[in-house]
């Protein structure tokens, strides 16, 4: 399966975001969106007038950290995301959001927090075209990766989930290795692409 890198741009410099974005596009397959409503997590980022601006050749894979996700859905795909990952904490009727996506056009996916069990989402497996594992609390760039995460990739695939399984969180070349080799092939990373001196470099480290 083919190992997908997706820069998040949280870390990235929002002042020079086209510019920041055009470093790393080349040798990307997404880019990562992090939308933080300061409820659902304890931090405030972008909404959809921003995701709008942002142009680029690559999908937008954009990250619902947000309460009643399904309110905003329509808004995000009309400025241009191409895949919406929401939340099964924040689903009152997660399957039904799930079709929601679909029925907009554009491609889904669930994300657990570290304290959400597999099988808090194994019933909706098969609406979805990525599963995103937070290997930190989800809220805040520069965290330390939190390595008990790391079996709940295993047991994605041994449920039989053969689409993307993503990590965020913490994600550099060490902990690249670790998720590629349990199974997760899309790696999304802020801080360890951004704030490097040779973004190109960092990137295709987490390919291995």
């Amino acid at each position: 399966m083919k190992i997908k890198v997706a820069p998040s741009i949280l870390s990235a410099d929002f002042g020079r975001l086209s510019e920041e974005i055009d470093t790393v596009e080349p040798y990307c397959d997404f880019i990562h969106l992090d939308i933080m409503d300061g409820h659902f997590v304890p931090n405030i980022t972008i909404g959809p007038p921003v995701v709008r601006c942002i142009k680029s050749a690559l999908p937008l894979n954009t990250h619902l950290m947000i309460d009643n996700p399904e309110k905003y859905l329509e808004a995000f795909m009309k400025a241009g995301s191409d895949r919406l990952v929401v939340h099964g904490e924040a689903c009152e009727d997660l399957r039904k959001t799930l079709k929601m996506i679909d029925e907009l056009g554009i491609e889904s996916g669930v994300c657990i927090k570290p304290k959400t069990p597999v099988t808090e989402i194994k019933d909706v497996l098969d609406l979805v075209d990525e599963v995103l594992v937070m290997t930190v609390e989800p809220g805040f760039g520069g965290q330390k990766f939190m390595d008990d995460m790391v079996p709940k990739i295993k047991e994605l695939r041994e449920l039989g989930f053969e689409l993307d399984i993503a990590v965020d969180g913490g994600i550099n070349a060490e902990t690249a290795k670790i998720c590629r080799d349990a199974g997760a092939n899309v790696l999304a990373a802020g801080s360890y692409i951004f704030k490097a001196e040779d973004r190109r470099a960092a990137i295709e480290s987490l390919k291995g």
